[in-house]
């Protein structure tokens, strides 16, 4: 809570005395300390995987990953993880760009397959690091 105040809303001239008497509550918590030594305290938030998915389809999608038979979209998201692991560990070859394609056409293959605002897109990496590539190739030359 920065600065101890929570942000104003639309609604705030409805609820600013309820508002009031929350942060009043809780700055009294924290001067009595209540809010020290509790469980879990520094430790992460232990998130549920399906927080993405409405409840009411959490339990079919359950079901579904236990029968081993996800939607074509996350088994692309696993796949996608799973070559970018692949990259991290290698060095800059000729096989490394090829699975760098690989990585972007199953990125353009997700893409394609959301239906909604490019703002959640992935983003490909092939051409920023063909560029980072050239680009270095450029001062190179203008070195020698």
């Amino acid at each position: 809570m920065a600065g101890g105040r929570i942000p104003k809303s639309t609604s705030e001239p409805m609820f600013s005395g309820f508002t009031k008497i929350v942060e009043e509550r809780i700055r009294k918590a924290q001067r009595n300390g209540e809010f020290e030594n509790l469980a879990g305290s520094g430790k992460p938030l232990a998130l549920e995987e399906d927080r993405h998915i409405a409840e009411e389809l959490r339990l079919s999608h359950k079901i579904l990953k236990n029968a081993d038979c996800l939607p074509p979209e996350v088994e692309l998201k696993k796949e996608i993880e799973r070559t970018e692991d692949l990259l991290r560990g290698m060095e800059e070859t000729a096989e490394k760009y090829r699975i760098l394609k690989k990585l972007n056409f199953l990125i353009m293959k997700l893409n394609a397959t959301r239906s909604g605002s490019i703002e959640f897109e992935v983003p490909q990496r092939y051409s920023a690091m063909l560029a980072d590539r050239f680009e270095s190739g450029n001062k190179n030359e203008r070195e020698e």
